[in-house]
């Protein structure tokens, strides 16, 4: 029996057109086996189950007259609970934030879903204001891994890679400051891509100002590319939106490197990953290399980021909680309150400085691109945290654990505000120091308006190296 929630949307779209099964039949699969893991995995905060239905009935009608909107119609989609979403509450995993609202107007890239035909069904969790590196919030606590349920997603899309991996539907929608499409797609083990900067219009403003992206986290590589489409775009409501004929650049993704110049950056001189990642990701270099692709070990200058990207992160998420009250700050979780005292320590001249710092970052990495079409990363430094992790007393940043920086392939590129994205190039082995089976993320990074190279390279590694998705009744108690 087919089943019918974990079908790509392409597959779902394909059934609607030969009348196999209707927008609602996949509709009310897609919402079983989201009610079926949410117990053990908590990857939903709230449903619209009477929206979802009236939007499927919409787009049976549409199918029916053979007039269906496109690629996207009648396939459920999730939204991530940063989002404005109409009709459903966006909490932003935050006990700060009324729930009464009123919820009455979508996000630019939540109304361009809605005008494809998508199914919008839920809201998938997310840490507080997404500040967190740790797959949980005070609002809806923990969100479990898809390939064991002992273990979290990372943060701060954390709800949509487990309904991803989880086959609760095909796509979610997300958004990344300093890696929160990509890290959750590497610990959760699924696609997602941090587009370039301006390409899917953005508002509200993200609270890490413009670090703040908008993307999409699916199974499948053209499944992701066929949702950006849908998305990218201007709205007036985003005055660095880029203008329409980017988005025109967005098309079925191509499944060949063959000719490119693609450099491999096992730790783009931070740190090197842990064996067990740097295994994986060496071995998907090489897979490069078979697929026509000259490869060759290189490190960009990144000299300088740590520092720019601090001032910048904390400054700006402080701007969004030194206007709560005090007794609404006293609520938050205190790796997202902390930011306010930290920014205490800035001057307008860190600012100014972090700002020059991040100019000059960008023109590296432009000149690293004349030479190089692709540069490879590991996506995580380390495996998979077991839920429930800490950070200890004298880490003072979200990417730092017990002293050791552990998430520092991402945030560069929020940076520098290019195109980067995460496959699961590998599982960890019946010897791992975790457990077994779980998946390893490979980043895969482009200059900027190159989205569609980074699509390109991702489906030819996904079609070279296809990874099973994991069975919802196989995940770990």
């Amino acid at each position: 029996m087919t089943d019918l929630a974990a079908l790509s949307a392409a597959e779902m779209t394909s059934g609607y057109a030969s009348g196999d099964f209707t927008p609602l039949d996949v509709l009310e699969a897609v919402e079983a086996r989201a009610h079926a893991m949410q117990p053990r995995l908590n990857p939903f905060c709230r449903f619209d189950p009477e929206g979802a239905r009236t939007a499927a009935v919409a787009s049976l009608q549409r199918w029916r007259a053979g007039r269906p909107y496109g690629a996207l119609d009648g396939v459920p989609v999730s939204v991530k609970d940063m989002i404005l979403t109409a009709g459903m509450a966006t909490l932003k995993g935050s006990k700060t934030v009324d729930p009464a609202g009123p919820w009455t107007e979508d996000a630019p890239s939540v109304a361009r879903l809605r005008g494809a035909g998508a199914v919008i069904f839920g809201k998938t969790t997310t840490t507080e204001f997404g500040g967190s590196p740790f797959s949980t919030s005070p609002l809806t606590g923990p969100t479990n891994n898809a390939w064991n349920a002992a273990y979290g997603n990372c943060g701060s899309s954390m709800g949509a890679a487990a309904q991803i991996a989880g086959g609760a539907g095909p796509l979610a929608l997300a958004n990344d400051a300093a890696g929160s499409i990509r890290m959750p797609a590497s610990f959760g083990g699924c696609f997602g891509i941090k587009p370039t900067y301006g390409l899917v219009a953005n508002y509200p403003p993200s609270a890490a100002g413009n670090l703040g992206h908008v993307g999409p986290m699916s199974w499948t590589v053209a499944d992701a590319a066929a949702m950006l489409s849908v998305i990218a775009g201007p709205d007036p409501r985003d005055p660095d939106a880029l203008p329409p004929q980017f988005a025109a650049l967005i098309d079925e993704p191509i499944a060949s490197v063959r000719g490119l110049r693609i450099a491999y950056s096992r730790g783009l001189g931070i740190r090197d990953p842990e064996a067990e990642v740097a295994a994986a990701v060496d071995a998907a270099a090489i897979v490069f290399e078979e697929l026509g692709a000259t490869v060759e070990e290189v490190d960009p200058d990144l000299s300088g980021l740590f520092a720019a990207y601090d001032v910048l992160r904390i400054c700006n998420r402080a701007a969004g909680i030194l206007v709560l009250p005090a007794e609404e700050r006293a609520k938050l979780d205190p790796v997202v309150a902390r930011v306010a005292e930290m920014a205490e320590r800035f001057t307008v001249s860190d600012y100014v400085n972090a700002i020059a710092e991040r100019q000059r970052l960008k023109r590296v990495m432009l000149e690293f691109h004349s030479r190089y079409d692709i540069l490879l990363t590991p996506t995580m430094a380390v495996l998979p945290h077991r839920q429930g992790i800490q950070q200890a007393p004298g880490d003072m940043h979200w990417y730092e654990m017990n002293g050791e920086v552990w998430a520092p392939y991402t945030f560069a590129f929020n940076m520098t505000q290019q195109p980067a994205a995460n496959v699961v190039c590998g599982l960890t082995g019946p010897d791992s120091r975790e457990a077994p089976g779980l998946p390893i993320g490979l980043q895969i990074v482009a200059a900027p308006f190159q989205d569609a190279l980074v699509l390109n390279a991702a489906a030819a590694f996904e079609a070279a190296r296809p990874v099973r998705r994991p069975v919802f009744a196989e995940v770990a108690a």
